[in-house]
């Protein structure tokens, strides 16, 4: 079919969308929502046979809905009507919810059901259940929808509250009032749902040391107490701040007031930098704690595996992150095991550079360096280890040099429904290091190679086992990937065909060395940087700073937007006509 996809933003859950539909053979466009006369236009373009709102902030308008079937994909069980339907959930504590794909209509979410299903609610923090649980079913809804709407099947279930199965009802745009936190009263779990619920966007609005900021990212804190709203110490570049009945970590912050400051989001310990600098220092543990607490990075082990797990909020890896992981990494080199098991966060493998941290630096060149290269030596360290096998296990996205932190590993691991987007291209031509030039042909080879850094579209996990980009598909969540890797990873310690295998591997590793040096690589890819951190493009600038300020699209880029793409095809076509016959 001829898909159409209206959208607020080409995110998470859009990706996995357009991946899927693109694979069962669809032709998906994408227009992003700007406003109705370009939407209309778009429209009359593509001409399609069906249109998908995957996440919308604005109505379709009438006459777009009226003359083509248009589906809206509604983050709630049916019945379920309002904007801040997820946050609503989370935040009463629904242990179940759901996805419903809804024909668009006058009424808002009122529409006929075409598809809907259910899910446990794992997580308690919005974003994750979003990327997650919330994204597995849409997929699924959405798929059953399609199919429908391919067979001629036109008779979409009216949404009727007298039904069994129709449990939701209106919910009206929850404010910050409403999970507003009162230190003095609210305990830790009342104030982890209000701030979880929220992430991540749009946050808690509160005020912090003075500072009136959102709140995002909070871990609960079993070991420290004080004066409720109290701030207690500080643990990496997060701080701890006291509840009615114990504390919170509270990971990011996003300054409400701009003035003097960056209105996006930071580690909370950079935006109160002054205050911050006065806590007490509380070690991050090495080992995975027994305890409720704020631990980014974590190690543990049995039955001869190391387990070094990391979880960066949004996959985002800035100079601090990666200097603590190399450390964590080299410290678990330490330890007698024959399987080394990277393990990346839930809902992020890694995401490469802190491109915020970037943009908040005094020069952002000189920091974007100073990220790079710490992210190339712990790509590198990786690379060269050559005692024991490490394996990659990619339970959630993953995005331009955090794809090539995954390839530095021996094995490649990954969920079914991961999404990765190996290529730098959509952040201003970036021309990319961690060592991709040497890992990448060596995995799938140099014409495959050069096609997938060119490709800005995403790469469903299936896509990247057929590419050879990864290894393995395990699991169909985060729970069920680490549990298998787990189990595997354990039976490849014990095989005797594993020390043969690292003889192998240091064999590989040293011809590979002869032939061209692992710091040449890395040289020729700087050199490319160089040029998009100091040359005179400012490409990647503009791009960075549009990216993390949320700058709203003026035009749907070219890529995505397929209708756009042909009628451009078709106007230069014409013009070389005109000029040929001139």
């Amino acid at each position: 079919m001829r898909i159409f996809f209206l959208t607020h933003a080409f995110n998470s859950l859009n990706q996995r969308l357009f991946a899927e539909l693109t694979r069962q053979g669809h032709q998906i466009s994408v227009e992003l929502d700007i406003n109705d006369d370009v939407t209309r236009e778009a429209v009359a373009l593509y001409q399609p046979e069906l249109i998908i709102a995957p996440i919308l902030k604005r109505a379709i308008p009438a006459d777009i809905w009226r003359n083509h079937l248009c589906l809206i994909v509604h983050p709630g069980i049916k019945g379920d009507r309002g904007p801040s339907s997820l946050d609503w959930a989370l935040l009463e504590g629904e242990q179940r919810w759901g996805v419903t794909v809804l024909q668009a209509e006058a009424e808002i979410d009122a529409g006929a059901i075409w598809a809907s299903r259910e899910f446990p609610v794992v997580s308690d923090r919005k974003a994750s259940v979003y990327r997650n649980e919330l994204t597995e079913a849409a997929v699924e809804a959405v798929l059953a929808a399609v199919s429908r709407a391919e067979r001629g099947d036109r008779r979409p279930e009216p949404l009727d509250y007298s039904r069994d199965d129709v449990r939701g009802g209106w919910r009206p745009a929850m404010r910050q009032a409403d999970r507003a936190i009162d230190w003095q009263r609210d305990d830790t779990a009342t104030v982890l749902r209000k701030i979880l619920s929220a992430d991540s966007q749009p946050g808690v609005l509160d005020r912090i040391a003075g500072i009136q900021a959102f709140i995002y990212d909070a871990h609960p804190e079993e070991g420290l107490s004080g004066e409720p709203g109290e701030l207690l110490a500080r643990r990496g570049n997060a701080v701890c701040r006291a509840t009615a009945d114990g504390a919170v970590w509270i990971g990011h912050l996003r300054p409400e007031d701009p003035e003097g400051g960056h209105p996006f989001k930071l580690p909370a310990a950079h935006v109160l930098h002054q205050v911050a600098g006065e806590l007490s220092e509380s070690a991050m543990p090495f080992w995975k704690s027994e305890d409720r607490t704020y631990q980014d990075i974590a190690y543990d082990e049995a039955d001869g595996v190391g387990f070094l797990s990391f979880g960066f909020y949004n996959g985002a890896m800035g100079v601090a992150e990666c200097e603590r992981l190399l450390a964590a990494y080299r410290r678990a080199l330490q330890r007698d095991t024959r399987v080394l098991v990277l393990l990346g966060g839930r809902d992020f493998w890694s995401n490469g550079i802190h491109l915020n941290r970037i943009e908040a630096a005094n020069s952002p060149a000189d920091e974007a360096w100073a990220n790079i290269q710490a992210m190339n030596d712990l790509v590198r360290a990786i690379l060269t280890t050559d005692d024991r096998l490490t394996v990659a296990a990619m339970r959630g996205n993953a995005g331009a040099g955090g794809v090539f932190l995954g390839l530095a590993a021996d094995h490649v691991v990954a969920r079914s429904g991961v999404v990765l987007n190996p290529h730098y291209k959509n952040m201003g031509n970036l021309y990319g290091s961690e060592y991709w030039t040497f890992s990448l042909p060596r995995k799938v080879g140099e014409a495959t190679g050069r096609a997938v850094m060119a490709h800005r579209l995403p790469l469903l996990a299936d896509e990247a086992l057929e590419i050879g980009l990864v290894d393995e598909l395990v699991g169909h969540s985060p729970e069920d990937t680490g549990a298998e890797v787990t189990r595997r990873a354990k039976e490849w310690a014990a095989s005797e065909a594993l020390p043969d295998c690292l003889t192998r591997k240091r064999q590989v590793l040293a011809e590979a060395e002869a032939e061209k040096p692992l710091d040449q690589y890395r040289s020729e890819e700087l050199e490319g940087l160089r040029l998009n951190f100091y040359g005179f493009d400012p490409s990647f600038h503009v791009a960075r700073y549009n990216f993390v300020h949320k700058v709203a699209s003026s035009r749907t880029p070219l890529y995505l937007a397929s209708h756009r793409r042909l009628r451009r095809q078709g106007a230069n076509q014409k013009a070389g006509s005109i000029a040929q016959a001139g």
